[in-house]
């Protein structure tokens, strides 16, 4: 079974450790920025959009658990933000860790996303996936996301 639960500030420190490096990459590559100038652009805007960390006002950062025979094992992230206006919510991360990938463990996370948010009142589910994540976008489509535009930029 695949449990979202709150993260700790433990959990927090784990995401962070993996989503500024991983993000400061995405960023050098889109914008052609040095390594350098990318991870310092990661680290501000992580601290612009969760300034308070896991305990954000209007953010909602999750640990995804497996538990199997009354074991628990952290398996990856999930960060997300509710927008009640149109019922919807936005996925800015989400994140196995490799160990647990090509196991169906995604798309059951993703289906317990859903249920929950459904029971919440939810009726739409959006995100970005980055143009060369091939994987992600496999994974997303497999279970019922559809492309609804393109981000599209111009260095001048």
């Amino acid at each position: 079974m695949i449990v979202l639960r709150p993260m700790s500030e433990t959990d927090f420190a784990g995401f962070l450790a993996y989503f500024i490096p991983d993000y400061a990459v995405e960023i050098a590559a889109n914008y052609h920025l040095s390594q350098h100038e990318a991870l310092a652009q990661a680290k501000r805007e992580i601290a612009a959009s969760l300034p308070d960390g896991e305990k954000t006002q209007g953010q909602s950062l999750k640990s995804i658990v497996h538990r199997e025979n009354g074991a628990e094992q952290q398996i990856g992230y999930l960060w997300y933000r509710v927008n009640t206006e149109d019922q919807s919510a936005f996925i800015y991360d989400f994140y196995l860790l490799p160990a647990f990938r090509n196991q169906g463990l995604g798309s059951r996370a993703m289906q317990s996303l859903e249920a929950l948010l459904a029971g919440e009142g939810i009726r739409q589910i959006k995100l970005r996936v980055a143009a060369e994540n091939a994987h992600a976008k496999k994974v997303y489509e497999a279970n019922g996301y559809q492309v609804t535009g393109y981000n599209m930029n111009k260095l001048l």
